[in-house]
């Protein structure tokens, strides 16, 4: 039996408003990953979210290139921790799906829980900002850090961007501007292979993988479009309401 047209409209909805959220706060996967647990197993759900999300990712890279290009040296680091963390990550999903949708108000709540303490984590950076490049030792650890951060990124994903911010600042990178281009770019990679794997594993619903990367592209853009006017401020403490609230909705839901 065909969907009914309203579940597109709704699932697009939500991806379009999730490309907003992604380009002036961040927090879009804690939209779309719920609005598709309507319709799919928690698995599934998690997949088609992060193939509709990925467009929009991707763009965001294109749009900090001079960001990126500047910080080429730190991006060739980070590359391949990010690709082998994204893919075990995501393959630790398809392994054991009935995990995963145990783990799902945790996920949530983790995510939530990051959103809430970014602020403090961003005024931390700034007055312990170091004035050069760290040693090998404090490289290698770094490296590692995001390592489990892409891990965390392929098996789930919201939150990953203020775990890499806090990792790129202990590496210099720069100004916000160029951690953000490469926090962009970096997230993009976690979910490209977390995609590959994904697809190998048949976890994807394409038909609403579809027309939700077309609305979160259009959003991203809209986002990106009115960001100077949206207070961030108040997009991250709805993301954080969210969090909390699905995650509590979860743990209640798993309960009975």
């Amino acid at each position: 039996m065909p969907d009914p047209f309203w579940t597109y409209v709704a699932l697009a909805v939500t991806a379009f408003v999730a490309g907003v959220m992604n380009s002036v706060a961040g927090g879009g996967t804690l939209l779309t990953f719920p609005a598709l647990l309507g319709v799919v197993p928690p698995a599934v759900a998690n997949a088609t979210s992060t193939v509709a999300l990925l467009p929009g990712s991707l763009a965001g890279s294109v749009g900090f290139r001079a960001e990126i290009a500047a910080s080429r040296k730190f991006v060739l680091r980070m590359f391949v921790p990010s690709l082998l963390g994204g893919a075990i990550g995501s393959w630790l999903v398809t392994e054991d799906k009935d995990a995963f949708a145990t783990l799902v108000p945790w996920l949530i709540l983790t995510a939530a829980v990051l959103f809430l303490i970014q602020q403090p984590i961003s005024k931390w950076m700034r007055a312990h900002k170091p004035d050069r490049e760290p040693g090998p030792v404090a490289v290698a650890a770094l490296l590692g850090f995001q390592f489990l951060v892409a891990v965390y990124g392929g098996y789930f994903g919201a939150g990953i961007g203020i775990l890499m911010l806090t990792t790129l600042g202990f590496m210099g990178v720069g100004d916000i501007h160029r951690m953000n281009g490469v926090k962009t770019f970096l997230a993009s990679l976690i979910n490209a292979a977390s995609v590959v794997v994904f697809v190998c594993g048949g976890l994807i619903e394409w038909k609403y993988a579809a027309a939700m990367a077309v609305a979160a592209v259009a959003g991203g853009y809209v986002g990106a479009r009115v960001s100077r006017r949206l207070p961030a401020s108040a997009v991250r403490w709805a993301v954080i309401v969210i969090g909390f609230g699905l995650s509590a909705f979860y743990f209640w839901k798993q309960s009975g």
